[in-house]
């Protein structure tokens, strides 16, 4: 079975990056532009582990990660932070409302496969 992985990012590119990574490794993919296209998406998809910026409009990653603990349907799916912040308190912040782990952009395609792999098991 295909493992389906949601990348939540306003910028296009990294999107792009991300899921070229992910696709080229067996991966489904599943894009959203911002935390509330995410849990629009989320409804009708099966997903595995979801990887989502921090700083996005609308709704950022932690208000994203703490609306999907909220919901028993999806509180267990990994979620991974991929942003360009790396201050300790941000990554406490992201800890505290649930993420499973923190990445920071420019990220190598290697590293982020490592990570998936690892989470997914």
């Amino acid at each position: 079975m295909i493992k389906n992985i949601m990348t939540v990012d306003d910028s296009a590119s990294v999107r792009q990056m991300v899921s070229f990574t992910l696709k080229g490794a067996g991966y489904g993919v599943i894009e959203a532009i911002d935390g509330q296209d995410a849990l629009i998406k989320l409804k009708d998809k099966t997903v595995h582990l979801i990887i989502t910026d921090l700083n996005m409009p609308n709704m950022d990653g932690i208000e994203l990660i703490q609306k999907i603990r909220a919901n028993p349907d999806y509180k267990f799916i990994p979620i991974i932070m991929l942003t360009t912040e790396s201050q300790d308190s941000q990554k406490k912040e992201g800890r505290a409302a649930g993420a499973t782990g923190w990445i920071v952009k420019p990220f190598q395609p290697e590293q982020l496969l490592a990570v998936t792999r690892k989470v997914l098991g």
